[in-house]
């Protein structure tokens, strides 16, 4: 029997689900599932058929012992009361009590470059009654999230610390289409293994930013409260609660349950690519996936867009609706390149589930005051995992930011109350304000809140040791410590231990001419192990050679050179 349901018709609102369960009541349809389920091709190999190979579950948070099923959204038992929108105004909370508006927080700080509702405000301002789950995605791209996903993860932390649950999703499966937005050509495929690698080390990275929260927090209890919507039956159909959801138990969170951590892979590994477009894909208008900015800019392009990366905003689209139904998330955050994946999500939701509640928030892309992109040194990227970049790096990079941003990206970057920005701003503009006092202040919060306060001060003391002039006693570790970041070579002790500092120099690559070294040494600029050469006769003594092993030379304040002693 044919039913006909109209896009906007809410007759039946498990219209999939019970079309699922009229077909499983006939004999001869159900052999006829059986046949289809043994060549069921999954999606994500009709759009990747070269990542073909064993599913690879990414458990979110391995070893859980004891299962809780998580309270679903759109699952509510008769003896529970009837549904609350999210925008209802909560009765007994007082005024004088009120948490703090993160969405206020956001706009103040320059944090907000779109929402899709007004509502999303209003819905910000009751976190201890019904706290809000707000999900930002992280494609595995690289082993590494970078500094332009680092607003990503601070808009998390603000949610995270007014009282609302972050959710980090790692694009596991989206990972293996590739985002097209803000993309001039096809991002290059990556392997399951490399993709796999890299997940696990997001995840790891994103765990320890997010679990730490210290400093400038905002506390705030957590509710026992939940809203609940009821949209009909959960049997049938992609969207079914499955044994992913089943599997998240109470060990799964951090210990005050505000945030987790998630990969849709878990989910995609298993979707048929005639189930995604019977369920999903009806529901979507090409004319309006064709007017997304990322989409018409490639189409203009000489090279065009694929059909892999057109149904990226789907796949996206997809994930939100799956977490909206399945685990209560109604948030979704990225940057300003995000808004048309983060509307298809709002309109999949809207026509699917056909219920209000969802929305989407976009911060600006973090740009210097030039509208160049901030985040990109002469080496590259700036890394957020010590493994690809150290915090010492880290560190120097944000001290080096021009007066002209330092303020703006205290107020993005930073946890610092507005209160104290506005008077570090009004200490810069008097006469006695000493040079990159601010920038040391941006750099020590954003280093503290990526690497955690042992970071900071292998940081610190790096810089401290690197800073020429000094009088802080160095040793080899501390030097071994930040010879990646710096050039070094190695020689053998009887080529270091009386040799003359001039040729020394000269030899090891630090500066390139005898005369050279001649005029930077008349300057007062070289300097071995941190205090200043005066005299041409200079030679290496064996008290010179810190720890019998390593010595450092420094042509001003910024050029240096390790020389490792064999």
């Amino acid at each position: 029997m044919k039913t006909d349901i109209s896009l906007d018709g809410r007759e039946d609102k498990s219209w999939i689900w019970a079309q699922r369960r009229s077909r499983a009541t006939s004999g001869s349809m159900a052999a006829a599932a059986t046949a289809v389920a043994a060549s069921r091709t999954s999606l994500l190999q009709l759009l990747r058929p070269k990542l073909l190979g064993p599913a690879r579950t990414f458990s979110p948070f391995p070893c859980c012992r004891r299962p809780r099923a998580l309270p679903l959204l759109l699952r509510r038992s008769s003896s529970q009361p009837a549904p609350q929108t999210l925008e209802a105004p909560i009765q007994g909370l007082d005024s004088s009590t009120r948490a703090p508006n993160v969405a206020d927080i956001l706009q103040e700080r320059g944090l907000i470059e779109s929402i899709t509702s007004e509502n999303l405000r209003s819905a910000c301002s009751t976190p201890t009654a019904n706290p809000l789950k707000v999900y930002c995605g992280f494609d595995p791209t690289a082993e590494s999230l970078h500094l332009g996903n680092l607003l990503g993860i601070i808009v998390l932390s603000w949610f995270q610390r007014c009282g609302h649950q972050a959710v980090a999703l790692i694009g596991g499966a989206t990972g293996r289409v590739g985002d097209p937005s803000g993309k001039s050509l096809e991002r290059p495929e990556l392997d399951v293994e490399t993709l796999d690698k890299n997940s696990a080390s997001i995840k790891d990275l994103i765990s320890k930013i997010l679990g730490r929260r210290g400093g400038n927090e905002i506390a705030i209890a957590a509710s026992e409260n939940e809203t609940f919507l009821d949209i009909g039956g959960d049997k049938g159909g992609i969207l079914q609660k499955d044994a992913f959801i089943d599997s998240i138990s109470e060990g799964n969170r951090s210990s005050d349950e505000s945030f987790m951590i998630l990969n849709n892979y878990d989910w995609w590994k298993d979707i048929t690519l005639l189930e995604f477009l019977r369920e999903v894909g009806r529901f979507a208008r090409v004319g309006t996936m064709m007017a997304k900015e990322s989409v018409k800019k490639r189409l203009v392009s000489e090279e065009g867009m694929s059909y892999t990366e057109f149904t990226y905003q789907l796949l996206q689209g997809y994930d939100f609706l799956y977490l909206f139904k399945n685990m209560g998330v109604n948030v979704q955050i990225g940057g300003s390149d995000q808004w048309g994946n983060i509307t298809a999500g709002t309109e999949l939701i809207r026509k699917i589930l056909q219920v209000e509640g969802a929305y989407g928030l976009t911060f600006p892309l973090l740009l210097k005051s030039d509208g160049t992109k901030f985040g990109k040194s002469e080496g590259g990227a700036i890394w957020l995992s010590a493994s690809m970049l150290s915090p010492y790096k880290f560190y120097q990079y944000f001290f080096a930011v021009p007066d002209v941003d330092v303020i703006r990206f205290l107020k993005i970057l930073t946890f610092l109350s507005m209160e104290e920005i506005r008077e570090l701003e009004e200490e810069m503009k008097k006469p006695g304000y000493v040079p990159n006092t601010v920038q040391r202040r941006l750099a020590e919060e954003v280093t503290r809140f990526v690497h955690g306060e042992d970071g900071l001060a292998e940081a610190l003391k790096a810089t401290e040791a690197l800073r020429p002039g000094t009088e802080t006693r160095l040793d080899a570790e501390t030097i071994e410590g930040i010879s990646e970041d710096v050039p070094s070579c190695s020689l053998a002790y009887d080529q270091v231990l009386n040799s003359s500092l001039i040729d020394l120099s000269v030899s090891t690559g630090l500066l390139s001419t005898k005369s050279a070294v001649r005029r930077l040494m008349k300057q007062g600029g070289l300097y071995l192990n941190n205090k200043r050469v005066d005299t041409e006769e200079k030679r290496v003594e064996e008290a010179d050679i810190i720890d019998g092993k390593i010595l450092l030379l420094s042509a001003g304040k910024k050029n240096k050179m390790v020389v490792r002693i064999s």
